[in-house]
């Protein structure tokens, strides 16, 4: 590792810690004793673009800030934080990663957000659900509905 500061090829690492994303934070100071400065550094996995593959068979590269999108969108004016919203993508993510190499089936995307949301808020599930599900009519939403319905409303947070 170079020194930004020096440029200097000799450095040593004084601490190392895991974070969350298996990224991991280093701290590093400089070994040149015209420098002896300190620095961090990240080191993160590089993985491989996965493909999510449409409804329609094109294939995309899977994009985070796309899945934030339609789950912000789903969770509009609803008491859920961005922690929760983060704590979903997450999940999705490291199960794409730990499931698929290449590609993986936009369907497994949409049912994996869709039950990470029927537990944190119903409503923003509906959301989600009609517009992943592509409801012609409001059969299809009471269909959704029902075993909602029948369990009893969810207990107040």
């Amino acid at each position: 590792m170079h020194c930004p500061f020096c440029r200097q090829g000799e450095t040593r690492v004084i601490d190392s810690r895991a974070s969350h994303d298996f990224v991991i934070r280093r701290r590093r100071e400089c070994l040149h004793p015209d420098c002896r400065r300190r620095f961090t550094t990240y080191e993160k996995i590089e993985q491989s673009t996965i493909k999510v593959v449409k409804k329609n068979g094109n294939r995309v590269p899977f994009c985070r800030e796309r899945l934030r999108a339609g789950i912000e969108k789903a969770c509009w004016k609803r008491p859920v934080s961005e922690e929760q919203v983060d704590a979903i993508i997450a999940g999705v993510e490291s199960e794409i990663h730990e499931s698929f190499e290449r590609e993986v089936n936009s369907r497994f995307i949409g049912e994996r957000v869709i039950e990470a949301l029927r537990e944190l808020d119903q409503v923003a599930f509906v959301r989600f659900a009609s517009v992943y599900r592509d409801y012609e009519d409001v059969n299809d939403f009471v269909e959704e509905l029902e075993p909602i319905l029948r369990t009893g409303p969810a207990p107040p947070r």
